[in-house]
């Protein structure tokens, strides 16, 4: 049998038998929920001012699936532990030889054992494999339930009293299924959020999960209501144990009524419509907003494996977070924080993960929000807008092509919807023909064609110097080495007084322009240039 040892800043899966190399502690908690834990961790923390306080040892029970990392455990961490808690998510069959080894050794040191359900339903079965008092099992159970840094801390401290500690504890509190968020209160009303507000600034709302505030996880939260008011709006926090609970719904569409946003920061995964039924905007809380809905992506993979990695996103997060989210109609942003390494907390001795905020990821959709409330702000008939075609590479015949679509069509019908919106369209092509013969004469990937083609549409080069200058270094490295100068270019075109200029696949119907895609990556994207 080969046995590993555990790493610093690395949670082992299960699979291999590993040494957690945890000495032993008087309160021991398993869990399988690296939320749970973390907030266990922080709340103990919080009571280092009491100097005597019984030791605490946490571990995730992933990291024991292995027998042997369960007897090594046994005998290393629980053998002098005084009380033993255990959270499991699925029963006693969700660890079967864990629950027999741990209860066993605990009746044979008559150690008080509570097996709790890791859901908010009672289980029989675990309730009898424990040791301690039914009254003890169903408070202790109810303070991990209702989650919390607050209930955690009183979890700990009656815990505490179990084992013959003297310290003063409350019963646990309730958490709601939704409600208002502030950093420095618990459980504000709408009176208190509104108090920092500025007067007469945009309101951005955002929305998140129950479970942060049950963990304490609130970090990336905190950054971004930071964020968001730095860049000039005043801030809606509002969590949610989902946007389908009936409950979280009410509260939330009560909310958003009686202070409408000018845009929506929604973190939540998942969507409210379904995929060939009911559209976005006849399902969900936001239905009767109108205004932008921002999808933010709090990612469930590490940062270091995501900037390592060539395929962005796990799968798990790209359906979760960014391809159901799109079924309502949701403006997909960016990923704004990550799980984070593993660190490894000396009062407890456990590895802890917690989801760690990315600052500049935050700042650019905070800067997004900003710009949405500003285009939301001016009237359609000034607002300028692009619609971008595909544009495969050196085949002018497949254009805007759509296997199974009719793009142009589309396109010549968006036209006239933005029209009748206000929009300022002038020169809507009779049909999606007449729009592809337009695009056509202009510039395309038919490079050979170029010199001979009608340049309705340009960008000047000082312009896009401007931009190129404003990337990171290392992006506009590897542009110059695929790419090398802009003066190479093919749609360079060089002569006029302002250092030459780029072709842009374009012609405009007022101020919408229809464009063709970029066929290289040095063309700045003509959405952004207009």
């Amino acid at each position: 049998m080969h046995l590993l040892a555990t790493r610093p800043g690395a949670v082992a899966d299960g699979a291999a038998a590993i040494d957690l190399e945890q000495s032993t502690g008087d309160i021991v908690v398993l869990s399988a929920a690296d939320s749970e834990l973390a907030c266990l961790a922080a709340a103990r923390a919080r009571l280092t001012g009491d100097g005597d306080f019984p030791s605490l040892r946490l571990a995730n029970l992933l990291q024991l699936g292995h027998p042997l990392s369960v007897d090594l455990y046994v005998e290393k961490t629980l053998a002098k532990a005084r009380l033993v808690v255990a959270r499991l998510l699925g029963g006693r069959g969700y660890w079967p030889y864990g629950v027999e080894q741990v209860a066993a050794a605990c009746r044979a040191a008559g150690v008080p054992l509570a097996l709790l359900p890791g859901d908010d339903q009672p289980d029989a079965e675990l309730a009898q494999l424990s040791t301690a008092t039914a009254d003890a099992q169903h408070r202790l159970w109810r303070y991990l339930a209702e989650g919390g840094l607050d209930n955690a801390v009183e979890f700990l401290r009656y815990a505490a009293t179990l084992i013959g500690h003297r310290v003063e504890w409350r019963e646990p509190r309730p958490l709601l299924h939704a409600g208002l968020y502030a950093s420095d209160r618990n459980a504000p009303d709408l009176a208190a959020v509104r108090a920092g507000w500025r007067e007469g600034a945009p309101l951005a709302a955002i929305v998140f999960y129950r479970a942060l505030v049950q963990a304490g996880n609130l970090a990336v939260v905190d950054w971004l209501i930071a964020a968001l008011a730095e860049a000039g709006l005043n801030v809606l926090p509002v969590w949610v144990t989902s946007l389908k609970d009936p409950v979280s719904a009410a509260l939330l569409t009560r909310l958003l009524a009686e202070v409408p946003p000018d845009v929506i920061l929604n973190t939540t995964g998942f969507a409210v419509a379904t995929p060939g039924g009911e559209t976005a905007a006849d399902a969900g809380p936001f239905s009767g907003c109108d205004v932008p809905v921002l999808q933010v992506v709090l990612a469930g993979s590490d940062a270091a494996a995501w900037r390592e990695g060539t395929h962005g996103l796990a799968a798990r997060d790209i359906a979760m977070n960014i391809a159901l989210p799109e079924v309502d109609g949701r403006i997909v942003t960016r990923a704004v924080s990550f799980k984070g390494i593993a660190r490894r907390d000396p009062l407890t001795e456990a590895d802890i993960v917690v989801y760690e905020p990315e600052p500049d990821r935050i700042d650019f959709v905070a800067r997004l929000a900003a710009n949405w409330v500003r285009l939301r702000r001016t009237p359609p008939g000034e607002r300028r807008v692009a619609l971008v075609l595909a544009n495969y590479p050196n085949r002018d015949g497949r254009i805007g092509n759509g296997v199974g679509l009719d793009t142009p069509a589309s396109a010549v019908a968006v036209l006239r919807e933005l029209a009748g919106a206000g929009y300022r369209v002038t020169g809507i092509p009779t049909d999606g023909n007449v729009l592809v013969e337009r695009l056509a004469a202009g510039a395309t990937n038919d490079i050979a064609a170029l010199p001979g083609r009608r340049i309705e549409e340009s960008i000047a080069r000082s312009d896009y110097s401007l931009f190129f200058a404003g990337l990171p270094a290392a992006a506009q490295q590897r542009v110059g080495q695929r790419w090398g100068t802009p003066e190479q270019d093919p749609f360079f075109l060089p002569g006029d007084l302002d250092c030459g200029r780029f072709a842009v696949a374009a012609f405009r119907c007022g101020n919408i322009a229809v464009c063709l895609q970029p066929a290289r990556g040095y063309n700045i994207d003509p959405a952004a240039s207009y």
